[in-house]
C-alpha cells in the first residue's frame, strides 16, 4: 500500500519546493535590486530546507497521517499568508514593494517547527524553532519586515498546526504489570 502512496507524497514534496522557489523569485519587485546579505541568504535556504526536512522526516518514519496533516497545514498557512499580503498591501521597510504583511518566510518556517513540536514533541522541535527564529530575525535584518509582520507570520504558521496536527502515537499497544501486597495484575491497553 505504501508503494501506491509514494507518488502522491513525491508530488506533494515537489509542489512544496516549487512554491517556495516561486516565493523566492517573486519576492522583490523593485527596479533596483537591494544587496542581499548573508543572513538573508541563510534565511532563504532555511525557508526551503525546514519544510522539506519536516515532511521528509515524516515520510521516512512512514507516518502517512502526519504527512497529510503537514500538507493541509502548509496549504492553509500559505493561503492565509498570501491572501493577507494581497489584501492588506503594507509597504516593506525597504520600500521595495507592498507585500510586507505578514511575513511569508516566517509563517512557513514556524508552520514547519510547530508541526514537529505538535506531532513529535518539544525536544525534537528545538532545532527547528531556532532555525525559524533565525529566519524571522533575518527578515527584520534585511529590512523586508517589521516585528508586526513577523509576529503575524509566526501566529499563522503555528495556528495552522492547531487545526490539523495531532500527536504521533507510535506506541499502540502497552503491557503493564503491578504488584501490591501479594496481588498481581497484568494489564493490556491499545490506542486507536
Amino acid at each position: 500500500m505504501l508503494n501506491h502512496f509514494k507518488p502522491v507524497l513525491f508530488f506533494i514534496l515537489v509542489l512544496m519546493i516549487s512554491l517556495q522557489c516561486c516565493k523566492l523569485n517573486a519576492q522583490d519587485t523593485s527596479e533596483t535590486q537591494p544587496i542581499i546579505g548573508t543572513n538573508q541568504k541563510i534565511g532563504d535556504v532555511i525557508l526551503i530546507a525546514l519544510p522539506v526536512a519536516a515532511l521528509g522526516t515524516t515520510l521516512l518514519k512512514g507516518d502517512k497521517k502526519g504527512a497529510w496533516q503537514f500538507t493541509k497545514g502548509f496549504v492553509v498557512t500559505e493561503a492565509v499568508t498570501y491572501g493577507l499580503k494581497m489584501s492588506i498591501n503594507k509597504t516593506r521597510p525597504d520600500q521595495s514593494n507592498d507585500n510586507s504583511f505578514p511575513s511569508g518566510h516566517t509563517s512557513t518556517v514556524f508552520h514547519s517547527a510547530g508541526y514537529i513540536h505538535r506531532r513529535y514533541g518539544f525536544k525534537y522541535s528545538i532545532p527547528a524553532y531556532l532555525l525559524a527564529g533565525f529566519t524571522a530575525a533575518s527578515r527584520i535584518d534585511s529590512r523586508k519586515h517589521d516585528i508586526l509582520d513577523i509576529i503575524a507570520g509566526a501566529a499563522i504558521g503555528l495556528g495552522s498546526n492547531l487545526l490539523f496536527t495531532t500527536e504521533y502515537q507510535q506506541k499502540h499497544m502497552q503491557l503493564s504489570y503491578s504488584s501490591f501486597e501479594g496481588n498481581h495484575m497484568i494489564g493490556f491497553s491499545y490506542k486507536f
